[in-house]
């Protein structure tokens, strides 16, 4: 199964560029689908209620069993109901993870808690700024951290090398491959840190999905290696809420495949009441 873990949908208000404007996804699943990607994971854009914007995205969710939705929180706006929106997130429309960027602010505890909470991982773009995670992952050893683009998606040589070396050094932090286009940091990467702590990512629908997996398939990896990057690691932490720790090795990744195809959503007409 391969699974772009960062794509974006639905619309944002500010409308200061794409990311702040409109996400969709028209062209993005055709060529998803056309390069073989199973399963993607769908964030919101920028919005000042992401409230109402989670709400959006739970309908395109619904409506399409190929996504699985994210929650995006604003860690400082939001303060005070971040619990309260992941956990309907979670349990009402079975979004399956948490998003938070560091233009807004950076994760609070009470993000990183709701995480820990409901059993699902943080995407977070730390926008050159991978320091954070030193703070981040010690603190929150049972929550996953995904680091956005390898910690800075302008190329920033400084952040992306730090981040290898973060990767090598906490169990729980990981990094999407959307937008890395220093392709050696991905190959140091793997070298330092192993082919389980990177994750297919796309940054969709504005990079092309096709682009972005064939860097992982020109890392010319062995066969199980690079099926860890296009969707075992995916699909390991996507499935962590409700696992049983009681599952002997290697029955693990078969329960959380199961669990993907069998995604269960609200009804449309529910979520519409939202």
């Amino acid at each position: 199964m391969i699974v772009d873990f960062h794509c974006h949908a639905g619309r944002g208000d500010g409308m200061t560029g794409p990311p702040f404007t409109d996400a969709p996804l028209d062209k993005y699943l055709r060529r998803a689908r056309q390069a073989g990607i199973d399963r993607t994971v769908v964030v919101p854009c920028f919005h000042s209620d992401y409230g109402r914007a989670n709400a959006e995205l739970a309908r395109i969710v619904a409506g399409n069993p190929r996504l699985i939705g994210f929650a995006f929180v604003h860690a400082r706006r939001d303060a005070g109901r971040i619990r309260a929106m992941v956990r309907r997130a979670v349990r009402e429309w079975g979004f399956r993870g948490i998003k938070v960027h560091g233009t807004d602010a950076m994760p609070t505890r009470e993000a990183c808690e709701a995480a820990r909470e409901n059993r699902v991982p943080i995407l977070v773009d730390v926008t050159g700024r991978p320091y954070v995670l030193h703070m981040l992952a010690p603190q929150y050893p049972d929550v996953p951290f995904v680091v956005a683009h390898m910690g800075s998606f302008w190329d920033d040589w400084r952040a992306q090398q730090q981040m290898v070396d973060i990767l090598a050094r906490y169990p729980n932090v990981y990094s999407d491959t959307s937008g890395v286009r220093r392709f050696d940091y991905l190959v140091e990467a793997v070298r330092k840190a192993g082919a389980g702590k990177l994750l297919l990512g796309t940054d969709g629908p504005w990079l092309h999905p096709g682009l972005e997996l064939e860097k992982i398939k020109l890392l010319r990896l062995p066969a199980d290696q690079q099926a860890k990057i296009l969707g075992g690691n995916a699909v390991r932490l996507l499935a962590r809420r409700g696992r049983s720790s009681r599952l002997a090795r290697g029955e693990h990744e078969r329960v959380a495949v199961g669990v993907l195809e069998n995604h269960e959503r609200a009804p449309v007409g529910r979520l519409r009441r939202a």
